[in-house]
């Protein structure tokens, strides 16, 4: 077990923020996470627990403790995969694949850890994690038992989980499980996938065809954290009512959106605040991506508290024209 004190976090941020914490903490077994459960009992400050910080923004030094996996191992039963937490979520999709094992394709290149995504529910290109979850071992905090949560118990929503509210730094998770189909069946009619594999004269791709253009199409958009700080899409895209729907549409002819039930519609949250002439701007050191406005970036130098305050004027703007809400993805500490 790791456990380390005045501990920089810049490289568990993707934003690339060098906020400190007072303590890190890291596990990479079961044994370890009881002992960093009981740790965290007796601790008298308070604690989080991280993924790969692809979700993460930091604001500040952090006076408590971070919690953090490197759970390793991937085993295969059937067409279902076990999966460390500590894994990189996109290496299960590329292994998947290589094993016949279909249904993650869509989700190629998301950044972040496997135990994230059964936090977040993840999604892409109209996939989500819990269609692929079938369970979650995690060690309880506040007793240091070993329990195996069941999907239906997690209330997965849209990058919503009960991990994210209930729950909240209420377990250490240290591995999913995953279930995959046998028989691929790609999933193409959502965004520009099957316009980008009619490019390459693509009608009936491979899982790997697929994946290799999911990869291109978030690559040519999606900025390289390595290069330029993000955190990917920094908003959720706002389900709304049908008549407010119509309402917009009526005013911004060809408005995308996509069709949730009957009653609701989700509408882009990049195309609004594109509309409200924010992609490639800035404000000080945060900025929009210039390729797609839903990535808020780090133009070099930017603290949290800039970046946060480039999103509220966002929010501001959406609001004022569009009358919608828009709220972050990302979790800011």
């Amino acid at each position: 077990m790791k456990n380390l004190s005045n501990y920089s976090l810049k490289q568990h941020n993707t934003f690339g923020i060098d906020a400190k914490c007072a303590q890190f903490v890291e596990y990479s077994t079961e044994a370890e996470a009881v002992e960093v459960a009981e740790l965290l009992r007796s601790a008298r400050i308070p604690y989080i627990i991280i993924g790969g910080g692809s979700n993460l923004l930091l604001t500040r030094d952090y006076e408590g403790i971070v919690v953090h996996s490197t759970c390793k191992g991937i085993s295969r039963t059937g067409n279902r995969l076990v999966c460390g937490s500590g894994e990189v979520f996109d290496d299960v999709v590329a292994q998947s694949i290589s094993m016949g094992l279909y249904g993650a394709e869509n989700l190629s290149l998301i950044p972040g850890d496997v135990g994230a995504s059964a936090v977040q529910n993840i999604g892409a290109y109209g996939a989500e994690a819990k269609d692929l979850i079938r369970s979650i071992r995690a060690v309880e905090i506040a007793t240091g038992n070993v329990c195996v949560i069941e999907n239906a118990e997690c209330e997965y929503g849209y990058r919503q989980s009960k991990f994210k509210h209930e729950w909240k730094n209420r377990y250490l998770i240290l591995s999913v499980e995953y279930e995959f189909s046998a028989t691929f069946e790609p999933r193409l009619d959502y965004g520009n996938i099957r316009a980008e594999l009619e490019k390459q004269g693509i009608s009936e791709p491979t899982a790997q065809q697929l994946r290799d253009t999911i990869i291109s199409i978030r690559e040519a958009k999606l900025p390289d954290p390595k290069v330029l700080g993000n955190a990917g899409s920094f908003f959720m895209n706002p389900i709304v009512a049908r008549e407010k729907y119509n309402e917009l549409a009526a005013l911004y002819e060809g408005m995308p959106h996509y069709d949730i039930d009957a009653d609701n519609v989700k509408i882009p949250a990049g195309w609004m605040i594109d509309q409200c002439g924010w992609k490639g701007k800035s404000l000080g050191r945060a900025g929009v991506h210039d390729k797609q406005a839903l990535v808020l970036v780090n133009r070099g130098g930017a603290t949290g508290q800039e970046i946060v305050a480039l999103c509220q004027q966002i929010q501001t703007d959406v609001k004022a024209k569009f009358g919608v809400d828009i709220y972050p993805e990302v979790n800011v500490i």
